[in-house]
């Protein structure tokens, strides 16, 4: 097992930028999780793990799989470079960003597309909702938070090893969608919108969620199948988009 004991050390270095920055991860490809249960997450997936980190006097489980993992021994201080949480586990995985192919994404037919969502406990709540509720894969439109982000990891839970998560162009996902059968479905406060409930379709369905502020993109609205709305009954103006992403994605797939 190998040990670094230096801030200063190179690995310690690109963790740090790993762990903090988004532009790092995406020229990187790579990005980094922390806490026992995001890492035995991402183990269930062992080809995309490229390392474990371990704080000194911390053991690991003994039924993880990683005899053939690189195992790395870090000292407190090092830990705390690239720690995200105040009170850290101690542990942590460097992963690969999985790269779909095509014909795996001709397949999915259960489908939520986030148009400019910025805050990533919204997002990873969203894609953990959208695993629990079986869909097929979400998709990021531009403007929305890093879903390699620390705060997007943990608020997911583990999903992004459990669901196809990428980036696109939503105007050119609603198109491809809609030509393999797929009915778009958008969210929106307007007159021609009507209750999510009310909402038919055939198995086959893609939602796309908004904005917090602002909602979805004119644009994209005026692409979709058929727009919906989540009605209020109370004083509140609003619903937080994790939570109206759930209601709707349950609301679809019962």
């Amino acid at each position: 097992m190998k040990r670094i004991e230096s801030t200063q050390n190179a690995l310690v270095k690109y963790w740090k930028k790993l762990a903090t920055t988004r532009k790092e991860r995406e020229r990187s490809g790579e990005f980094i999780v922390e806490g026992f249960h995001l890492v035995e997450e991402a183990l269930k997936n062992k080809e995309h793990v490229l390392q474990i980190i371990v704080r000194e006097g911390i053991d690991l489980p003994m039924l993880w799989p990683i005899d053939d993992v690189a195992i790395v021994e870090v000292t407190a201080t090092v830990a705390k470079e690239f720690a995200e949480t105040e009170t850290s586990q101690g542990v942590f995985a460097v992963c690969k960003q999985p790269v779909l192919e095509n014909e795996t994404m001709a397949t999915w037919r259960k489908v939520l597309l986030i148009d400019a969502v910025q805050d990533p406990g919204n997002i990873g709540t969203m894609i953990r909702t959208a695993d629990a509720a079986g869909l097929d894969a979400v998709i990021l439109g531009k403007g929305c938070a890093d879903l390699y982000n620390p705060k997007t990891l943990r608020a997911a839970q583990g999903s992004h090893f459990h669901i196809p998560v990428i980036r696109g162009d939503l105007t050119e996902w609603v198109d491809l969608l809609q030509a393999q059968g797929v009915p778009v479905f958008g969210t929106a406060l307007d007159e021609d919108a009507v209750p999510y409930s009310d909402i038919q379709h055939s198995g086959a369905f893609a939602i796309v969620m908004g904005n917090e502020g602002s909602g979805i993109q004119p644009q994209l609205l005026a692409m979709t199948d058929q727009n919906m709305i989540i009605p209020l009954f109370g004083q509140a103006e609003s619903l937080n988009v994790a939570v109206a992403t759930g209601i709707v994605l349950y609301g679809f797939v019962k």
